[in-house]
């Protein structure tokens, strides 16, 4: 049952001082997240570890990605709560299901293609939608798409292979986040969210009158920060320390060898592999490259990479929180299988 939150049950407050306040609120928010990598580096130094060892590499890791992934995560939710006061869960529902649905599954994979976020950066996103009631098979699209297919991944393949496998990589990325989220929209899996995210979806949540201020509004997506961020939060720490620990200690040797052999397991082989290990776009890079110099096949790194960045591990210890664990399994599933596809179709065309 929703509650009606009357401006008059709280104190008078200027939507000018909470507007001044938000602005405020937002330049330091992105005055810290620019200099959030300088810090990491200069926080990580201080640490004293054996430079370029394997401790300093998981360190860096998790100074940068903890507060990057919180401070996304907060800044999204915030902006998520005050669109709430807009637009009720129910007609965000009504908006986007149906008839709509696939055209929404085309334009959250497409808004993927153009946010550089490695995939626990994109769970805050992932958060925000389901929250605020946009069906869950589309927020899944953005949620495979957004880590997969970005301008940084196409940018490594067109310098690498060439223009033509990277929009091969791209139509083929986009297919996979469209199709799977479409099929996890088709089997009406919402009641296997965590009961909390139902119950915000279904409305239990302050509902801000038609004639609301922007203090009440404001006052929406601070409330929704306290209450999802507060839920959530420690999840993340434990997905990126898990990220962290595996980012130090990729064995790139022993996947290049396995990835270098023509029998057919090795496409499954090394999404099996790439599935614990963490790491965004850029920072699979320099394994991409050193797999391909050492003759790994095409598809075959290109599978790895993919499982990589939208099948890892710490991104699944993070999704835990919203939703359950046969939920994550049908995800898994259906992600693995359009990755399966890419690996033995890149092998197949650029053997």
């Amino acid at each position: 049952m929703s509650v009606e939150a009357s401006p008059s049950d709280r104190p008078a407050r200027s939507s000018a001082q909470w507007i001044g306040a938000t602005l405020a609120a937002l330049v330091l928010w992105f005055a810290l997240y620019w200099r959030l990598e300088g810090f990491s580096a200069w926080l990580v130094g201080k640490l004293r570890l054996p430079a370029g060892s394997h401790i300093e590499e998981a360190a860096r890791f998790f100074a940068f990605d903890t507060p990057k992934v919180l401070m996304l995560l907060t800044l999204v939710v915030f902006g998520m709560g005050v669109v709430r006061s807009f637009f009720s869960p129910e007609r965000t529902r009504a908006l986007l299901a149906g008839r709509r649905e696939g055209f929404g599954n085309v334009a959250a994979a497409t808004l993927g293609v153009f946010t550089p976020f490695c995939s626990c950066s994109a769970v805050p996103l992932f958060v925000g939608f389901v929250s605020a009631g946009v069906p869950l098979g589309v927020t899944f699209s953005f949620l495979i798409s957004a880590p997969m297919v970005n301008e940084v991944a196409l940018g490594l393949l067109f310098a690498l292979v060439g223009w033509k496998v990277a929009l091969v990589y791209l139509v083929f990325g986009m297919t996979i986040a469209i199709v799977a989220g479409w099929i996890i929209g088709r089997l009406h899996l919402d009641g296997w969210l965590e009961e909390w995210v139902r119950n915000v979806r279904a409305g239990e949540a302050v509902v801000i009158p038609a004639h609301a201020t922007v203090a009440d509004r404001i006052e929406a997506g601070v409330e929704a920060v306290r209450d999802i961020v507060g839920r959530v939060w420690l999840w993340i720490i434990i997905g990126i320390g898990v990220g962290a620990f595996i980012h130090g200690y990729v064995p790139t040797e022993l996947l290049a060898s396995i990835m270098g052999k023509g029998e057919w397991w090795s496409v499954p082989a090394v999404v099996l592999i790439g599935v614990p290990i963490y790491s965004n776009a850029a920072g699979i890079i320099p394994v991409v490259e050193a797999l391909l110099d050492k003759g790994a096949a095409l598809g075959t790194t290109l599978a790895f990479m993919m499982s990589v960045i939208a099948l890892s591990f710490p991104e699944m210890v993070i999704l835990r929180k919203v939703m359950t664990t046969r939920l994550i399994a049908v995800f898994v599933a259906v992600v693995a299988v359009g990755i399966l596809a890419v690996g033995y179709l890149f092998n197949f065309l650029f053997s």
